[in-house]
């Protein structure tokens, strides 16, 4: 009877410890709409994810310019306002996650004493840019 009732424990713990063995997952954003209420569009093609780190100097700018696949973004550090026209300004500080405005032209500044790092994840394809300057 206690051999039975060990064998039980150890199989009732087992799927337990399978369920804890994955780490943590901490979700930092999750969204089907850019910051100024786009929804999101995936371009046609062959679907392409880009993973880069833009880092501005303090005062630097963007430029004008627009995203032709939605762009999930998450400031490393630094301070970045992004000027979005009629929808208003944004600031984004370390540890905000956010899905950048596409198809919609805007200007990014860091408007922080030291340089912004921000990590930028693009759900493109392999026929349309990431990022266009609009002269």
């Amino acid at each position: 009877m206690k051999t039975l009732l060990l064998i039980a424990l150890i199989f009732g713990a087992v799927p337990a410890l399978a369920r804890d063995t994955y780490p943590p997952v901490d979700v930092l954003l999750q969204t089907d709409s850019s910051v100024i209420g786009e929804p999101l569009e995936y371009p046609d093609g062959t679907p392409q994810i880009t993973m880069a780190i833009v880092t501005m100097q303090p005062g630097q700018e963007t430029g004008v310019h627009r995203h032709d696949a939605p762009l999930a973004a998450y400031v490393l550090e630094g301070e970045i306002t992004v000027d979005y026209g009629d929808k208003g300004t944004k600031t984004y500080t370390k540890g905000d996650a956010f899905v950048e405005a596409f198809q919609s032209p805007h200007t990014g500044a860091n408007t922080g004493d030291g340089i912004a790092r921000i990590l930028a994840v693009f759900a493109g394809s392999d026929n349309v840019a990431n990022t266009v300057a609009d002269d």
